[in-house]
């Protein structure tokens, strides 16, 4: 198969893979001899293959002097699978094209260093795009390596004078057509999704990723829905999806999951409301990596409140909605002076449709 840019096209099958495939870090993988595509792979989920085994098995004996482009640097040891680095070298993989350091210490380097002693080439080359997607693919697996647990992103939409529905609570829809398809894909690429109560009650959402026709992706694979007096009902739309979903409740709280694709999980409180740590910290205990936050103004304002925000991604719309009574996205006691403001570094602007999403990383957060 003729091929474009090599390495876009790894990065386009490892941005697939993430969301499906945690605790693993997601990757993209080509062979490529005299031009031509022989062989590609993702990463799979336990107890599947990574992406350089599947690439390179796919190419079969035209692998023997061609190109390997991956976006994360081929792991070293012994896990769950046996070292990439092994199936490169037996393969007789001539030259690796890998952006990345794994991050993770027990690679760390090793596996360049293994090709390298081989006798294979490794070339680090990249474009400043393709270094930012394949730093992006990986962020969330480089945090959890770090403090075991996720990544967590609050997403938000705002009209343009910071309101997320009118006086009477309407909502759908303040963002376009097109930033909402932004959003599903930013769903597909989570571990979780999490959201409260009051927006179970009151959107009936499905928590799903849906591709450009409507139709569900199965993505994301845990849906989280915090509830700490157990309010939720047996026929939420959400529970009618499949893929499981975590109800996490006070721990004076007792309820009986309403069907079997729902996990009860009672919670310390604080404040008489679920401790959202422990919420953070069951997450990472899972394994995952990347977590997204929908909710309301309530939860969502609890998260920030709780220093458990570490990426913000605000699609806001061209509008104006006005009124003392619609609300904003963050709600709690808020701050008292301006230089107690979270900052947001990193940021970057993108123009969808009209509407902005603007996405930066929260300086405050180790």
């Amino acid at each position: 198969m003729a091929i474009g840019n090599p390495l876009d096209r790894a990065l386009e099958l490892a941005e697939q893979a993430k969301g499906g495939v945690a605790p693993r870090p997601p990757v993209g993988a080509l062979v490529v001899r005299d031009g031509e595509t022989v062989g590609e792979g993702a990463t799979e989920p336990r107890p599947g293959q990574h992406a350089e085994a599947i690439a390179v098995a796919q190419a079969g004996e035209q692998a023997k002097n061609a190109t390997l482009y991956c976006t994360l640097e081929p792991h070293a040891f012994q896990g769950a699978a046996p070292p990439c680095t092994d199936v490169i070298i037996s393969a007789g993989i001539s030259k690796v094209v890998a952006p990345l350091e794994d991050p993770n210490p027990r690679v760390s380097g090793n596996g360049f260093r293994q090709l390298k002693a081989a006798g294979i080439e490794v070339v680090r080359e990249s474009t400043g795009e393709q270094q930012r997607r394949a730093e992006l693919l990986v962020e969330g697996f480089a945090r959890h390596l770090k403090t075991r647990r996720p990544l967590v992103t609050l997403k938000i939409a705002t009209s343009l004078d910071g309101k997320i529905a009118t006086r009477t609570g309407e909502s759908q829809w303040i963002t376009n057509e097109a930033s909402r398809a932004r959003v599903h894909e930013m769903r597909r690429q989570s571990d979780a999704l999490v959201t409260g109560i009051g927006t179970v009650l009151s959107d009936k959402p499905r928590l799903t990723a849906r591709d450009s026709e409507g139709n569900a992706t199965g993505r994301p694979l845990l849906r989280v829905v915090v509830d700490t007096n157990g309010r939720m009902p047996a026929d939420a739309p959400l529970l009618s999806e499949p893929g499981e979903v975590l109800w996490i409740v006070g721990d004076n709280t007792d309820v009986a999951p309403p069907t079997d694709n729902v996990t009860v999980l009672q919670s310390t409180l604080i404040d008489g409301k679920v401790d959202l740590a422990v919420v953070i910290d069951v997450l990472g205990t899972r394994g995952l990596h990347n977590v997204m936050i929908e909710a309301g103004a309530g939860l969502a304002g609890a998260f920030v409140e709780a220093g458990l925000v570490h990426k913000v991604a605000a699609f806001i719309t061209p509008k104006i909605i006005g009124g003392y009574d619609a609300p904003g996205p963050l709600a709690g006691p808020g701050i008292a002076s301006i230089k107690d403001a979270l900052p947001l570094e990193n940021l970057t602007h993108t123009v969808i449709d009209g509407d902005i999403l603007i996405e930066g990383y929260v300086s405050k957060i180790e």
